[in-house]
């Protein structure tokens, strides 16, 4: 009996998860009402995958808008960091983040607790130069007043005062978020959710990295 419930339990997650996986490939195939062309000129900003997490790469100066008061060198393990010139932003659910910086270290029990939903959660703040187009990096140019959007959009998922701890590394550092993660708004459907916010075409959801840099 014990092994048919077993049995019956894998089954049951391994049918949602599937169902999961469509639903979110076709809510990324589907691109949101409202975008706009992309101007010949204007902010460029970048979005990055590293196959778990997407992020959204600005200038720390641009449209009026400037970064440095939230993200300053000495929240960083290394301030030397500080002196580069973008700030590469994402959202996520804090057990997810600190525990999962690469595949090797995502495990099931992290996945479902995130996926049960959160209240806990970070922003992902990278200190880094102007970044490099390539198959994890795509370029994406905005009117000043789209970046400034965007811009609203991000800062409205930082929680207010400040609060911060270091990063993976020297130069890169995690503040307390706003916005509760769940299977449905994960720290990739918050990025499309960003360039949506802004005016560039994107899926109506977008759960996963692919779903976001197709797009892109």
């Amino acid at each position: 009996m014990l092994i048919r419930l077993m049995a019956w339990v894998v089954a049951t997650f391994a049918s949602l998860f599937a169902t999961y996986l469509v639903a979110g490939a076709i809510g990324g195939a589907v691109a949101a009402p409202g975008w706009q062309a992309r101007p010949a000129n204007g902010v460029t900003i970048f979005v990055e995958s590293n196959g778990i997490h997407t992020g959204i790469i600005v200038p720390k100066r641009a449209a009026g808008i400037d970064w440095r008061p939230l993200a300053r060198a000495d929240h960083l393990a290394d301030p030397r960091y500080g002196a580069h010139d973008h700030l590469s932003f994402g959202w996520g659910e804090r057990g997810f983040y600190l525990g999962t910086p690469t595949w090797a270290d995502v495990r099931a029990q992290t996945i479902l607790h995130a996926a049960i939903g959160s209240d806990r959660t970070l922003v992902h703040v990278d200190h880094l130069p102007r970044a490099a187009i390539g198959d994890r990096v795509r370029a994406v140019v905005l009117r000043p007043e789209e970046y400034r959007r965007l811009a609203a959009f991000i800062a409205a998922s930082i929680a207010p005062g400040g609060v911060h701890r270091r990063g993976y590394y020297g130069y890169d550092a995690f503040y307390e978020g706003r916005g509760r993660y769940t299977a449905i708004m994960t720290c990739n459907a918050w990025t499309g959710a960003a360039l949506r916010a802004a005016g560039v075409r994107m899926g109506r959801w977008t759960p996963f990295p692919a779903t976001v840099m197709q797009w892109l």
